[in-house]
């Protein structure tokens, strides 16, 4: 019996080593204790104790000294980083805790703020062995850590460990090796200490924790810092404030942007060097703080604990390398002037390359009109409004929703969708077809022709609003894109707001036009030019699925495209067949029988291409780039490449654009591939990068926000030198825009010479 256990466990033993040897394949690993060296770091596997006793727990880490100025990272990495992870191997019946992770000293890099250990540290687990473990043999603790170490570069390491342990029934004795550091780093852990409780509170732009002491604390705190287990919660670059109050002390921390969800509670170490005992005792104490109403109020009416920066102010805080402290703009102030530009930006969004081709084609239905009755117009006027303002409010609560659930998200993100792609083209397309009469929708989708009656006439135009704010969402006007990305970082109900004065601003020029029947006197009166202008408006909406299917094939690949020009063909047969035998001269049977061809053809067409259209990816950049040159060398977007290039003292432009959005191409062609232009870039050695946002890419979007944005066009040019305060250019470019903010370039090279 006994050698049938002892075979038992020699394969067990076996199983483990082998497990932990593919655990991580042909990397470094550890036998019997022995450390391990990686890139600028070494590691072991430290167990407390020198033997293991049944039923009685003990403590195993790893061990982690890094290089001098290099650096691995705490649970919670803070802006950049990765979290280091140990996964154990254990024998049948052993059972193992979470990581004990020591609290972490704050490392700041240029404008980055990262959680993480320096020198020399040890990460804790508690493993307990099984009662009834038997005496006398060995085990085998296996483990495999996977970490990331960074100084100016990061790389990643990995590595296996395997100690074997006597079994004994005499209590274990501690491993001298290691008794000094598993000391030191339990002072580092974090505990509750009885007596102190601590609240929170979050507003917009502030989370604040009021930490009130027992009666017996015989000391004075004079400084704290608070480390978040929630991640993203607080900008974590701005410095923290500690005050004391009457009742205790208040530590307030700027609020991070991106986190848009208000978390149960709050947790993570509040670190201070006074002690939460007193001098020389705890100096991390575990938090868990939930909301106290009054404190809340008191942070609402706080405000922000540091000033430069704030959402609002006109300046962008300083989080990643892009928005350095002090950027002056035109960055929105407060609510109302956000509604302000929301207004101004969606009646300029009219006149955007996007929006003319289907907002032509409602003027010819106030035109049509213009003789009857006046009230008449009014109500159409009234239901276009609200179609394009339910569909705004409809597109701002989907965005926000998505936000809130983590997805990087801004202004056109639909238009990342290939899927959405392929529906708008046909939706296009056949909009196209019926203007040029191959078949007729109702009594128009968008206000043409036909009865203008309190029927199925209001319904074309409440679904004009809608197309209206589709085809609208590849442009971004003047002021439309300070307001967005001042709107994404409020309330859901001020973000609403928001969005429906930018739809209304929109909607305004028709509800007027609409409401003020002596304006109709100065618009051209009914006749035969309105067919002939219907039909070239047509023309417009064919080379608008031209385009769609440009921006598709740049997200995707040529075969799909392809199967999507064959798909069109069909949707224009069955649209033929419809107008040819549907319409309502034909008879009832002829019309039955042709609507219900042309729905199968469309339908099944539809779903069979739709089902071969790929889920959004993220953006490769270095393709994009290189279909984007407009006479420059683009350099693909990252945020390491423009912090090493103004580190190196060049000048920078930034380019934040997508294929789908027309702003941008159209900027593109007038300005920055006008010759003089290109010509000024070589000549100051401003290196062009681009972001393209065409495809899902969070790291643009993250980018996008820190300059208060959540949509394209944006335009950044850092004039050089790692101070150097970036320019926000406007989201309509002509050369003379660009040359005039080439010459700080020119004159900041000249004044370091």
């Amino acid at each position: 019996m006994k050698s049938t256990q002892n075979v038992m466990k020699s394969a067990r033993t076996a199983i483990l080593s082998l497990a932990i040897l593919f655990a991580f394949g042909a990397g470094a690993w550890s036998v019997h204790g022995q450390a391990v060296r990686t890139d600028y770091m070494e590691t072991e596997l430290v167990v407390e104790t020198t033997s293991v006793k049944p039923g009685q727990p003990f403590w195993a880490g790893l061990r982690m000294k890094m290089d001098e100025h290099w650096h691995t990272y705490w649970r919670n990495p803070a802006d950049s980083g990765l979290p280091t992870q140990i996964h154990l191997a254990l024998p049948d019946g052993f059972k193992a805790g979470e990581i004990n992770w020591p609290y972490p000293q704050k490392i700041e890099l240029d404008i980055l703020a990262s959680y993480g250990y320096e020198g020399e540290t040890l990460l804790l687990v508690e493993i307990t062995p099984p009662a009834d473990l038997e005496t006398g043999g060995t085990v085998d603790v296996g483990a495999f850590a996977s970490w990331l170490v960074c100084a100016e570069i990061c790389l990643p390491g990995e590595s296996g460990y395997q100690v074997t342990l006597p079994v004994s029934t005499e209590a274990p004795q501690a491993d001298e090796r290691w008794t000094d550091l598993f000391a030191r780093t339990r002072e580092q852990l974090p505990v509750p200490v009885p007596g102190w409780h601590v609240e929170a509170a979050i507003s917009d732009s502030t989370v604040a924790l009021h930490a009130t002491p027992p009666e017996w604390f015989p000391g004075n705190l004079t400084s704290a810092e608070f480390y978040p287990y929630n991640a993203d919660l607080i900008d974590y670059i701005s410095p923290q404030k500690l005050e004391k109050t009457e009742t205790g002390y208040l530590l307030t921390m700027r609020r991070s942007g991106f986190y848009t969800d208000r978390p149960q509670q709050i947790e993570g170490v509040l670190v201070s060097p006074d002690g939460w005992r007193g001098p020389g005792s705890e100096r991390a104490l575990a938090v868990s703080a939930v909301y106290a109403d009054v404190l809340s109020a008191a942070v609402a009416a706080i405000g922000s604990p540091v000033s430069p920066g704030s959402p609002g102010s006109g300046n962008v805080s300083a989080v990643s390398g892009l928005a350095a402290t002090a950027i002056s703009g035109d960055l929105v102030s407060g609510l109302w002037q956000a509604l302000l530009f929301a207004l101004i930006g969606g009646m300029i969004l009219n006149l955007m390359p996007c929006v003319l081709p289907v907002l032509s084609i409602k003027v010819l239905g106030f035109i049509h009109q213009a003789g009857d009755d006046p009230a008449k117009a009014r109500r159409h006027g009234m239901v276009f409004t609200a179609g394009v303002l339910v569909s705004f409010l409809a597109l701002a609560a989907v965005l926000i929703a998505l936000r809130t659930g983590g997805e990087q998200l801004g202004w056109g993100f639909q238009l990342q969708s290939p899927v959405f792609i392929v529906i708008l083209s046909v939706i296009i397309f056949m909009f196209g077809l019926s203007l040029f009469g191959v078949f007729e929708i109702g009594t128009s989708l968008v206000g043409l022709g036909g009865r203008m009656d309190s029927g199925s006439g209001l319904g074309g135009s409440f679904l004009s609003g809608v197309l209206a704010t589709v085809v609208a969402t590849p442009c971004t006007a003047p002021f439309m894109g300070v307001a967005l990305g001042y709107a994404l970082t409020q309330s859901a109900a001020q973000s609403l707001a928001i969005f429906g004065f930018l739809g209304l601003g929109m909607a305004l020029p028709y509800l007027t036009l609409s409401s003020v029947p002596a304006l109709l006197r100065y618009v051209p009166k009914p006749g035969a030019w309105m067919e002939s202008f219907k039909q070239f408006m047509g023309f417009l909406m064919m080379a608008t699925v031209v385009w769609l299917l440009w921006v598709l094939n740049l997200q995707t690949d040529p075969n799909l495209v392809a199967l999507v020009m064959v798909l069109l063909v069909l949707v224009a047969l069955g649209s033929w067949i419809l107008g040819r035998w549907g319409g309502i001269a034909a008879g009832s049977r002829s019309r039955i029988a042709a609507r219900a061809a042309a729905a199968v053809i469309i339908i099944a067409s539809m779903v069979t291409v739709l089902s071969q259209v790929p889920a959004p990816a993220k953006a490769d950049r270095t393709a994009a780039a290189s279909t984007y040159s407009a006479g420059l060398e683009w350099e693909p977007f990252s945020r390491q490449l423009v912090q090493d290039l103004r580190t190196s003292g060049k000048a920078v432009f930034v380019d934040f654009t997508a294929a789908w959005c027309l702003s941008c191409q159209v900027n593109k062609r007038v300005a920055l591939s006008d010759s003089r232009v290109v010509e000024q870039f070589e000549t100051l050695g401003v290196v062009p990068v681009q972001a393209d946002w065409t495809s899902r890419d969070p790291e643009i979007t993250r980018a996008l926000a820190e300059f208060g944005r959540n949509s394209v066009p944006l335009y950044v040019l850092y004039t050089g030198g790692p101070d150097s305060v970036p320019e926000i250019l406007p989201e309509l470019l002509t050369p003379g825009l660009v040359l005039d903010a080439l010459k700080k370039v020119e004159s900041g090279s000249a004044a370091s010479r």
